[in-house]
């Protein structure tokens, strides 16, 4: 049975004080990027916070709106308006803190164990309420922490120049991804009856195949942004282009709009760009042995074609130290990525299912189908 402990209470409140002090460092560093005159950079931080706000906030309130469908509408409007000044997140949290307390902290007192809210009832709404949150924070991850911290290894690489609040944006965006993908799979654990229980070692072994894969990706884009902007944007724009004809060919149903899947779906090949991302709950052997094969081609490929092109810059120690990174942080990575799906990664799959009308054969009611099990990522 589903449980949300203590120990995830904790960590929720953890991801609330990091998720307000990283608003605080964006806007530090976009202030501190504009007062020196370098408004390009400025600009780009602000436009990537805002972009994943304003992509978080409109899934956030599509999923209010799905949950509460056909009551609470005077609510809604004043969280239609809340999520328009960008907010939302902060009422989801307050939900969470909400049963989040109940279900750790109070499940055994009779008073709170009612006819109207039962044990199980909070257990069950205090982990919805926490994955839903976990969702969102791996779209703004992907959408804006992971971008940034391209931005500023780009800078670091480019310019030379190392200032407290550059190293402070890193620092904060290495912990959101850490913090976002460890989280999200805690809650699949979680969410899910046929996945087991996430323990310590293989949260570190998941924490180390992501982070080292996608500092080692960060690395490779941002070499060949230094040599050409333009060759590395035609990258990326044909990595997305592949990623999101990917998720097509998948017929996700992730969403009941039309318009939100679609939206979905160019997230999700936003994401596929950094990191591989699974969307349906298959065995994913073959497809995530081909990504990292092709990410490793393209990250030999670019570091080849920098010494033929330029051989000089081999002596230089910066691209030496770079390409040491690049190279030791992807084999790391592809050696903690074996060791997790050969040990610790779940042999069962739960089978996702689509939004629909169908009705249960027993209950004769609607089956109600989480949003987890058409959102999952390995």
């Amino acid at each position: 049975m589903m449980k949300f402990t203590k120990q995830n209470f904790i960590f929720l409140v953890g991801g609330i004080i990091i998720y307000v002090v990283d608003i605080g460092v964006d806007f530090w560093v976009a202030s501190k990027y504009f007062c020196q005159g370098q408004y390009s950079w400025s600009i780009l931080i602000l436009c990537f916070r805002g972009l994943s706000s304003l992509i978080t906030q409109i899934f956030s309130y599509e999923w209010f709106k799905n949950d509460w469908e056909g009551t609470n509408t005077g609510k809604l409007k004043w969280i239609f308006l809340v999520h328009v000044f960008q907010c939302g997140i902060f009422i989801r949290y307050w939900f969470a803190l909400k049963y989040g307390c109940q279900a750790a902290f109070k499940q055994n007192s009779i008073r709170d164990a009612s006819e109207t809210d039962p044990p199980n009832f909070i257990q069950k709404k205090a982990v919805d309420v926490v994955t839903d949150i976990n969702m969102l924070r791996v779209f703004k991850t992907f959408l804006e922490t992971t971008p940034q911290l391209f931005v500023q290894i780009y800078i670091l690489m480019k310019h030379g120049k190392n200032n407290i609040y550059q190293y402070a944006a890193i620092i904060m965006s290495f912990c959101g991804i850490s913090i976002s993908t460890v989280d999200y799979q805690i809650s699949l654990r979680t969410s899910l009856p046929d996945k087991a229980e996430f323990r310590v070692l293989p949260k570190l072994v998941y924490l180390f195949y992501k982070l080292l894969t996608i500092t080692s990706w960060i690395l490779s884009i941002s070499l060949i942004t230094l040599r050409s902007v333009t060759s590395s944007v035609i990258l990326l724009i044909f990595l997305w282009i592949c990623g999101f004809t990917w998720v097509l060919k998948q017929h996700t149903t992730f969403c009941k709009s039309k318009k939100m899947e679609y939206l979905y779906r160019t997230v999700v090949g936003i994401i596929l760009i950094f990191t591989f991302f699974n969307i349906k709950g298959r065995k994913t052997k073959v497809c995530i042995s081909i990504y990292y094969a092709t990410h490793t081609v393209v990250t030999l490929g670019i570091l080849f074609v920098y010494m033929f092109w330029k051989p000089s810059i081999i002596k230089d120690i910066h691209f030496t130290i770079v390409s040491i990174l690049t190279i030791l942080s992807l084999v790391l990575g592809i050696i903690f990525l074996i060791v997790y799906y050969r040990h610790f990664h779940p042999t069962a799959y739960c089978r996702p299912q689509a939004y629909s009308d169908e009705v249960d054969g027993e209950a004769g009611q609607r089956a109600e189908i989480g949003r987890f099990q058409n959102f999952i990522m390995q």
